[in-house]
């Protein structure tokens, strides 16, 4: 069985509508979940009881929000659980190709699909974790980032035409195996947005594996908030801050050796 959660403050009703509607297509659809942190409660007119919409009455950040959601998930028994960004579009009929993937390979316990822009461009979405350095470098001098030190970060030697194992997969499509959720945990709640995915990936990547699945294509409609808005790009820094601050800011023997398990896979 399988759930979904979908995190809205503000948004657009008509890409919520989109997402659930299209949900509907599985016909192992256990729960779409819409976690509404809006300041206003949202009248959604879904009749089908697959849907359920729980407003926060606050602001809980993204990681928080989702995992309303995935505690609802665990309770009734899901067993695949997607977060998913409103701005995501893809055939959710291809979602039982990623799920029949996870099932035959059960050391899975996150798997993100291939990812492009809505030209058809690939995301490169896998990536290695970073430092420090990669922080300052992408949020005050990118002009500064060498192609070299860009191409290990997103893992660009690597053939994005064949699976990848990477330690920070991008958290705007997750496919999250329940019962791995329940031996890792969930995100961790005092990141408000932005290093929630990367934290959860390579918690999940010390137990299970974390996979690039490319046999499978969505659109994301990637607004990058945090390099167009002042507020934002504090909110994103100041959560990077919580990140190391968890992990290590010049010591992480963990992303040391996960970064060198990825770098190391067979090169395209």
């Amino acid at each position: 069985m399988i759930s979904f959660s979908l995190v809205s403050y503000n948004t657009a009703l008509i890409d919520i509508s989109r997402l659930v509607t299209e949900s509907f297509k599985i016909s192992n659809l256990l729960k779409f979940y819409i976690i509404d942190n809006s300041p206003a409660r949202n009248e959604f007119e879904y009749s089908d009881d697959r849907v359920s919409y729980i407003f926060t009455g606050k602001n809980l950040g993204y990681g928080a929000g989702h995992n309303v959601a995935i505690r609802e998930a665990m309770k009734i028994g899901s067993e695949f659980h997607v977060v998913i960004n409103p701005d995501i579009y893809f055939d959710f009929q291809d979602l039982e190709r990623m799920i029949q993937h996870m099932i035959q390979n059960p050391l899975i316990g996150h798997l993100m699909p291939r990812i492009t822009n809505q030209e058809g461009e690939l995301q490169y979405m896998c990536k290695t974790l970073p430092s420090p350095v990669d922080l300052f470098l992408r949020s005050f001098a990118k002009s500064l980032i060498s192609e070299r030190r860009d191409q290990k970060y997103h893992l660009k030697m690597l053939d994005y035409e064949k699976e990848i194992e990477a330690p920070y997969l991008s958290g705007c499509f997750m496919v999250l195996r329940v019962e791995a959720l329940k031996d890792i945990g969930l995100f961790d709640e005092r990141f408000f947005m932005y290093p929630e995915d990367i934290d959860l990936t390579r918690r999940m990547t010390l137990k299970f594996k974390t996979v690039y699945f490319p046999d499978v294509s969505v659109i994301h409609r990637h607004e990058k908030a945090s390099f167009k808005s002042i507020k934002m790009k504090l909110i994103h820094i100041k959560n990077m801050i919580k990140y190391f601050n968890k992990y290590g800011w010049v010591i992480d023997i963990n992303r040391y050796k996960l970064n060198k398990k990825a770098i190391n896979q067979v090169q395209k």
